[in-house]
């Protein structure tokens, strides 16, 4: 098949990588044309992906119309607050008959608080699409590593395929339907991998990760239910599994920024210090907070670091806010 990756990011070139591994022809496209020129001439994503050569095979093509054409399937890998912008420039080219489109990214946008299953109807309207989420950081997939994800779409078909075209004995592909669930999920556990990285930087210990990542899934399940997910898919791959991945690896941005904030550095400055490497789970974390307020939704966790990010909250404070609160059956 022909598929066309919508980033120059580490996730959507890992997964490029992939599919060529399977045989199949990939096109990335991105938004700035003389940096997917270098990547063509060095064979390497040195933004993102430093020191990993990229399969000779894999095309760059900068003009949107000639990256899409005869694409069976569009890969969305462009970071959510990003992607309303580049939905919009694909569409005069989407072939709704015949493309599917699959997401990758993991977040909630600003200001709408949408799903990107929601934006991407928002922009094109009914599409047979998938999203795909689990445990899988790219540095780690584009190096080979035993990966297991989850392909969510409400077209068995359309799962199937995407199952189907990424699957080999390093990268396994499970299909479901729940959608929301499963969009939810690789969003909401962005915002506890921030929880946790605090956690670390203010080398609190085994016991509060451990009791945080715990009541953090409770959470995302309480939250996801209420917005039309399964609370089960909490459990799978796409929460609990994604959960504990972001909440522990050295690889994790959302991580990193907790572990920043814990060590008591200022948001505006350890965004700054990233450079264009997005942390989803910063404007995330007050779009979950309105869901849950909105839907009448218990989020502690949520509101802590949320009142962290935007309103100064000291860290220790929000610790303590969390476990004075009242007692309460599990």
């Amino acid at each position: 098949m022909k598929i066309t990756v919508l980033s120059d990011g580490a996730w959507g070139t890992a997964l490029a990588s992939n599919l060529l591994r399977n045989g199949h022809e990939v096109v990335m496209w991105g938004p700035f044309p003389d940096y997917l020129a270098e990547m063509a001439d060095c064979r390497e994503n040195r933004r993102f992906l430093p020191g990993v050569k990229l399969n000779e095979r894999l095309q760059f093509e900068p003009d949107m119309e000639k990256a899409v054409k005869d694409a069976e399937v569009i890969l969305l890998a462009t970071p959510t607050q990003y992607l309303r912008g580049v939905l919009k420039t694909f569409r005069p080219f989407f072939r709704r008959d015949r493309q599917i489109i699959l997401n990758v990214a993991k977040g909630i946008e600003k200001k709408t608080n949408l799903r990107v299953s929601q934006i991407t109807a928002s922009e094109l309207g009914e599409s047979n699409y998938v999203a795909l989420s689990g445990p899988s950081h790219a540095e780690e997939v584009i190096r080979q590593v035993p990966t297991a994800v989850v392909a969510a779409s409400a077209n068995q078909q359309a799962a199937e395929t995407i199952q189907n075209i990424f699957m080999n004995p390093v990268f396994r592909v499970y299909t479901a339907s729940d959608v929301v669930g499963v969009e939810l999920g690789g969003a909401l556990k962005n915002v506890m991998a921030i929880a946790a990285g605090i956690i670390d930087g203010m080398k609190l210990g085994d016991n509060p990760k451990a009791a945080m990542m715990t009541r953090g899934i409770a959470e995302m399940s309480r939250l996801g239910a209420a917005l039309g997910g399964e609370a089960a898919t909490f459990s799978g791959l796409s929460g609990i599994g994604d959960l504990i991945v972001t909440c522990c690896s050295g690889h994790s941005r959302n991580r990193h920024v907790g572990e920043e904030l814990g060590r008591g550095r200022k948001l505006p400055e350890i965004i700054e210090s990233m450079g264009m490497v997005v942390a989803e789970g910063v404007p995330t974390a007050e779009g979950a907070y309105t869901l849950a307020r909105e839907n009448g939704v218990d989020t502690p966790i949520t509101e802590g670091l949320y009142n962290i990010l935007y309103h100064g909250l000291e860290p220790g404070e929000a610790v303590e806010r969390l476990m004075t609160r009242s007692a309460k059956k599990e």
